[in-house]
């Protein structure tokens, strides 16, 4: 099996395992843009804590899970964002006004959209969570 996106995979299988009422999933193969969104999501309460595990492959990620994602995915193309535009893109990938995260890479790190507007910094869109 070639992973084609390893980070659509990864939030793939933390809906699954959520929407399975499990209480931790294991993300393989880890990646730094992975650890980045799971620190976004863990700072939001999406998630609970995690932990890399060097399997001398290429590591995975042990992710608690504590039953409060909806729903959660890539966006693709990812769309470059600047601040004046994220309310569009607001209104495309989440429900409704104050649910839910837009997730963000932008050159200060990754970032929520709402850490984006404080920091005033554009990026690329890459997930959604609620």
């Amino acid at each position: 099996m070639t992973l084609q996106d390893p980070l659509a995979d990864s939030l793939s299988s933390i809906y699954n395992n959520e929407i399975r009422n499990k209480r931790e999933c294991l993300l393989k193969p880890a990646s730094k843009l992975i650890g980045g969104i799971l620190k976004v999501m863990q700072q939001h309460g999406y998630i609970g804590e995690f932990e890399f595990i060097d399997d001398g492959r290429g590591g995975k990620f042990r992710v608690q899970l504590l039953g409060r994602i909806n729903k959660c995915g890539v966006i693709k193309p990812r769309h470059p964002v600047k601040v004046k535009d994220l309310e569009r893109f607001e209104e495309r990938y989440l429900p409704s006004r104050d649910i839910g995260i837009l997730i963000v890479s932008t050159p200060q790190g990754i970032l929520s959209h709402k850490e984006m507007l404080e920091k005033h910094v554009g990026g690329k869109l890459l997930a959604y969570v609620y």
